[in-house]
């Protein structure tokens, strides 16, 4: 029998779990994922419709889930989604995946707004930043549980015109290391997902992206792309194993070495990749 650090069985195993951005994408696929595992799933979303949507495929699987809505950026609303979620779980949640978030992308920085550095920055680190601030403390009075946090590649790849993506992505990194440290023997884990192209609607939707940046997105999600639904079984599955790190592609892989290796180096040749294929 294989054995996890938290016991015989799987921690994603019958999760009582909550889900942001459950809406669609990665978030909806990990809520699907943990009701095939047995889970209870609160699904939230600034979209209501959508999270129910997604509280309707985790039903017809066989299992339950409520959906609620939730903007991350507003501390008063995560703290009542924790509230929420506890008198549904009836105590404290064993997973909370902090997964809102929007593309952002196109110009420079300077001509990059500053209204949308702060919506950036506001869903995609802050959003982070509240459900961490208010679901840690009660893991940790539990003893138990754990946290995934929704990075990516862009948190360590310094891709040329996307710098508000990039630093709210890397801050949600350097957020999951720290946590990591701090919660070590607490019983309570911390995972950082850094995914490349997933297949999902985030430069669909309202998000601060120009043209170009649209185009040049939708590229790289039909060479190198991957299912929000493998996404999701990868990333659950590294949670069974306690694990902090979750760069599921090769290619993510592959940045993440040479940025270490040869930083320098891969900086001047992200900015002369970047001119070649604009």
């Amino acid at each position: 029998m294989r054995l996890f650090p938290f016991g015989g069985r799987r921690r994603t195993d019958g999760a009582d779990a909550v889900v942001t951005g459950a809406g669609s994408g990665i978030g909806r696929a990990f809520a699907v994922e943990l009701g095939r595992r047995g889970g209870r799933v609160l699904c939230s979303d600034i979209e209501p419709e959508r999270a129910e949507e997604t509280v309707g495929l985790i039903e017809a699987a066989g299992s339950k889930a409520i959906g609620v809505r939730c903007d991350v950026t507003a501390i008063d609303e995560v703290t009542e989604l924790s509230t929420t979620a506890q008198d549904w779980f009836g105590g404290a949640p064993t997973l909370v995946i902090n997964n809102a978030g929007i593309g952002a992308g196109g110009p420079v920085v300077g001509e990059f707004t500053l209204a949308d550095w702060q919506r950036t920055l506001g869903v995609n680190l802050w959003g982070v930043i509240n459900g961490c601030h208010v679901f840690t403390p009660i893991l940790r009075a539990a003893g138990r549980g754990a946290l995934v946090n929704v990075a990516s590649a862009a948190a360590f790849g310094a891709a040329p015109r996307m710098a508000a993506y990039n630093v709210s992505k890397a801050g949600v990194l350097a957020l999951s290391e720290t946590m990591s440290a701090e919660l070590a023997g607490t019983g309570v884990g911390v995972t950082v997902l850094c995914p490349t192209g997933v297949k999902t609607n985030i430069m669909r939707t309202d998000s601060p992206m120009d043209d170009t940046a649209e185009r040049l997105g939708g590229l790289l999600l039909r060479w190198t792309g991957r299912a929000p639904s493998a996404i999701a079984r990868t990333t659950l599955d590294a949670v069974d194993r306690g694990d902090l790190y979750v760069v599921p592609q090769v290619e993510a892989k592959l940045l993440w070495q040479a940025k270490r290796l040869m930083p320098a180096t891969y900086t001047r040749s992200a900015g002369l990749l970047e001119r070649v294929v604009r």
